[in-house]
């Protein structure tokens, strides 16, 4: 039986435009959403398989305010049996601050008789880029750490974890308890049932205090790159640009 916990982070949908804030200090979501990352998702993918494997039970856990509530349903609609939510002002937390949040939160539960046997998170922050969260909590656990797993399976206390890469692939294998940050691409996340969907609206959601006083990030601000240039040609206007169309098909390979 291999118990999982999931962290998972609410923040704006990346797949559209990505705006700031007025500040400059993070990215706006107001018109596009919030969501998690597609890491995360495939992380929360990856432990509901290997407890259904394993006849084990996934955690997932945010830290956020009130509104981060939202996606904490939405993996338990997919799965999840329970959810944790680290109650506190996202904005005010560092990399550091969450990996230390979440290493106590660990710790607590198992003085309590809950042990997780593999911790999972995203391979890097959906809004700011970071990927130190897995790497800093797998420190302050004291615990082995694969970055950009793709693919877990866990056997016989071990927990055998696929790499992909530019020039291949790699594959470990780790003894638990451990960490992995996952990358996507290796699985694919399911989509919520009703009756999934119906239990996660009911399904109680832990709230804990975060016993770590934040630093932050120690950031100054964000800075959107220019937008890449783009050129028209017109070739002409009804029949006429014909010619013209065909010439550029054959410029570029489509026909011969």
């Amino acid at each position: 039986m291999t118990n999982v916990l999931v962290c998972v982070k609410r923040a704006p949908d990346i797949t559209g435009e990505v705006l700031l804030t007025p500040d400059g200090t993070g990215l706006d979501g107001r018109y596009s959403g919030y969501a998690i990352s597609a890491h995360e998702e495939c992380a929360v993918e990856i432990a509901v398989g290997i407890a259904e494997a394993t006849d084990g039970s996934v955690t997932v856990l945010t830290l956020g305010g009130e509104e981060a509530v939202e996606q904490l349903r939405n993996a338990l609609a997919v799965g999840a049996h329970d959810a944790v939510h680290l109650l506190a002002e996202a904005d005010r937390f560092g990399p550091a601050d969450v990996a230390a949040a979440i290493a106590d939160l660990v710790r607590v539960r198992e003085g309590d008789g809950t042990a997780y046997d593999l911790v999972l998170v995203g391979n890097d922050a959906a809004d700011t880029g970071d990927f130190q969260v897995g790497i800093r909590l797998a420190y302050a656990l004291d615990r082995p750490v694969v970055a950009g797993a793709q693919r877990i399976e866990v056997a016989g206390g071990v927990a055998t974890m696929h790499v992909g890469s530019a020039e291949g692939s790699e594959t470990y294998e780790v003894g638990l308890p451990a960490v992995a940050t996952v990358l996507e691409g290796g699985v694919t996340p399911r989509y919520p049932s009703i009756k999934g969907r119906m239990r996660a609206k009911k399904a109680p959601v832990e709230t804990v205090a975060p016993a770590v006083e934040p630093r932050g990030t120690g950031a100054l601000g964000l800075r959107l790159p220019p937008p890449p240039p783009s050129q028209v040609t017109v070739l002409g206007e009804g029949p006429g640009a014909a010619p013209a169309l065909v010439a550029v098909l054959r410029e570029i390979g489509v026909v011969s």
